[in-house]
């Protein structure tokens, strides 16, 4: 592990549960969706005259993840009560956090009437559950951000590194800091970030000089920022882009990087996960005048003074993916089709308004969010470019 140091090593020995959480999709085995390919117009039909059953799958009984799954499902219900125009019959079915127990209630969830499911939270359950009502046409609103799984009938509505990385890849090409070093950790995380950083350059127009892996251990990282180092004194680089998070190296990295010569005042530091989220991280080196995304600040508190109003505590990170999920559904059956939940309605262009700003779900399973891009100044978060409001205009 690495050497402590000072101000770094008291950031890192703090574990944030919600961080790790944020990457349990990433975590899983890759696995391919369901149905493959491209979601289509398949779908059930709804009864317009009575509310539509939605089965809500979540780990409610496994040990490590029950908190999240019960932040999932308050959010879900405030949902519900904030729906207008559309009546949801809300059946609750518990995962155990196992993708042969997913599959099972998923079954069953159909056998008893839903016409969508929303959830499970695990990639591999997910996966499991969309497999055994494939052929029933019911579609799966997963928790999980693993778009590996993503296609058919399955929907990821987590935060995906795809879409993160195109919202600062995009920024920083228009900034003139798109020539980037990408700086990962070695493992399925840290590739999967890798991965969606060089698919962003390409897209946006700038480009990936070099990616160079690190183990967590400082004699490693070192031997990594060297390498970066060297990118950037040839003029090759002009950003170092990092993968990590804070449940892993990257107080480390922002406390080595300055001190190894990769200064933040001519290198601009971007970074693939919130690095707002630990405020006492703020007084690392490497973080002031940094580019990361966050979903819209103001849509975001008020989903959470609402929640802490209800429910007499703050909301799980994860938890605003289960209202998202009501959102979507609830607009769509507002709209009084029978055809409200088929594919091609859950992927219409225009998209939903969730928790943290606008978002829609897109024919290959993944899911585009409107975020901004932010920086820290003076031990202060400051919004550099905001979160769209809508498709089509700037930020996407």
């Amino acid at each position: 592990m690495f050497a402590p140091l000072s101000t770094a090593r008291k950031v890192i020995r703090r574990g944030v549960v919600l961080v790790s959480c944020l990457w349990l999709a990433a975590c899983d085995a890759s696995m391919t969706g369901p149905l493959g390919g491209s979601g289509g117009a398949g779908g059930p039909q709804i009864d317009t005259n009575a509310p539509v059953q939605v089965a809500l799958l979540l780990p409610k009984s496994d040990p490590g993840a029950g908190s999240v799954a019960r932040s999932l499902e308050n959010a879900v219900r405030l949902a519900i009560t904030d729906l207008q125009g559309a009546r949801i019959d809300l059946r609750v079915y518990d995962t155990g956090g196992q993708a042969s127990m997913a599959a099972s209630q998923a079954q069953l969830a159909v056998d008893e009437g839903a016409k969508i499911i929303l959830g499970p939270l695990f990639g591999e359950a997910a996966n499991a559950a969309a497999v055994a009502v494939a052929d029933e046409g019911i579609s799966v609103l997963s928790f999980s951000n693993n778009t590996s799984i993503a296609g058919g009938n399955l929907f990821v509505l987590g935060a995906t590194f795809e879409n993160t990385a195109d919202r600062l890849m995009g920024y920083a090409t228009r900034q003139g800091k798109g020539n980037v070093a990408v700086l990962y950790t070695d493992n399925v995380a840290g590739t999967l970030g890798r991965d969606a950083i060089t698919a962003a350059a390409a897209r946006s127009g700038g480009s990936v000089v070099g990616s160079v892996p690190y183990a967590l251990n400082t004699e490693s990282l070192n031997s990594a920022l060297n390498q970066v180092k060297g990118m950037v004194d040839s003029g090759a680089a002009n950003a170092m882009f990092i993968t990590d998070n804070y449940d892993g190296g990257l107080s480390v990295v922002l406390q080595l990087g300055p001190e190894r010569g990769i200064s933040p005042a001519s290198t601009q530091y971007i970074g693939l996960t919130r690095w707002d989220v630990r405020p006492d991280a703020f007084l690392l080196p490497g973080i002031e005048g940094s580019y990361f995304a966050m979903p819209d600040v103001a849509m975001n508190n008020s989903f959470e003074t609402r929640y802490t109003n209800a429910y007499g505590s703050a909301p799980h990170a994860l938890a605003g993916l289960g209202y998202d999920g009501i959102a979507a559904i609830g607009a769509l059956v507002g709209q009084g089709r029978k055809d409200a939940l088929t594919r091609r309605a859950l992927t219409q262009a225009s998209g939903f308004q969730g928790t943290g700003g606008v978002f829609r779900l897109l024919s290959d399973g993944t899911n585009q969010r409107g975020l901004a891009v932010a920086t820290i100044r003076n031990s202060q978060v400051v919004i550099l470019d905001p979160a769209p409001r809508s498709f089509g205009g700037a930020g996407f």
